[in-house]
């Protein structure tokens, strides 16, 4: 975070550095001004001598963030573009696309692992502040790259890539503004010495499928079907054995990445040690 030059001195960017801190942590609508300044170490007149309002304050941080970023985006498809001609790229390609500046750019942040962060919390902010400013900043690259979908999925009607796209991104903005970047990262390592380049193939290969994936394919619903008709007798069975029991114990407290059942299956052999890092800018650090 010390992309925005907060030294001791500098109050504008004590106050931009506090804003991103606090916006990753709680989300625009869970953060106030008192806060803020109150993690600046500035009083509230600093804000509006400033920025003016919480509005700016976070327009400027945005801004700062992301122009450079969505510049990079569209000048890599247009050079990707080029390169493949009139030959389509595929999905996973177009994917690449958007998340390589990403990687590039927190490589060279002083934030690191929190500029992806903010990524993720700024694509999964529900604030209507937050869409507003989405949308009437970065429409035109969203319009660049849906086309840019499009031509690689042209089975999909407009409206269903629509809704995929919606869903794909939502989720992987869920993951990028996790507490637990550091541990997801581990857990797609599963002990292997890791590159960028090995991290975002297995990145996109989970979210690909939100795009590729036949919808009202006969044998899953047919399986859904099954287990919906066995529910209820489920249920029925679940609330005799409680209430013979009686109440249940409090659940524990879930460790790292998998629950406690979970690391049970897998089995402590298999849970990831931390990757060892490949030389060069594209290592993966894990802290």
């Amino acid at each position: 975070m010390n992309s925005h030059s907060a030294s001791p001195g500098n109050t504008r960017g004590r106050l931009l550095e506090a804003a991103e801190l606090l916006f990753i942590r709680h989300g625009y609508e869970g953060m106030s001004l008192r806060q803020i300044t109150s993690h600046a170490k500035v009083n509230l007149a600093a804000v509006n001598y400033h920025f003016g309002s919480k509005e700016a304050l976070v327009q400027e941080l945005l801004s700062a963030r992301l122009d450079r970023l969505n510049q990079e985006r569209l000048q890599l498809l247009s050079v990707c573009e080029a390169r493949y001609g009139e030959q389509a790229m595929d999905a996973s390609t177009v994917f690449g696309v958007l998340f390589v500046p990403a990687i590039r750019l927190s490589r060279d942040s002083a934030g690191g692992i929190a500029f992806m962060r903010l990524l993720g919390r700024v694509y999964s902010d529900p604030s209507p502040f937050i869409r507003d400013y989405l949308h009437e900043h970065y429409q035109p690259i969203y319009e660049r790259f849906f086309e840019a979908f499009a031509r690689a999925l042209p089975h999909l009607s407009r409206k269903e890539l629509g809704m995929r796209l919606h869903f794909a991104l939502k989720a992987l903005a869920g993951v990028l503004a996790s507490e637990d970047m550091d541990e997801l990262i581990l857990a797609m390592c599963m002990g292997e010495p890791v590159s960028d380049s090995l991290m975002l193939a297995r990145l996109i290969a989970f979210i690909s499928p939100m795009l590729t994936s036949r919808f009202d394919n006969g044998e899953q619903i047919r399986g859904i079907e099954q287990v919906m008709a066995l529910a209820a007798a489920a249920a029925q069975a679940t609330d005799s054995r409680m209430q013979a029991e009686g109440d249940s114990p409090a659940p524990r407290k879930p460790r790292g990445i998998l629950p406690l059942w979970a690391e049970k299956v897998v089995g402590d052999a298999d849970a990831p040690e931390p990757a060892a890092a490949i030389g060069g800018t594209e290592a993966l650090p894990v802290r």
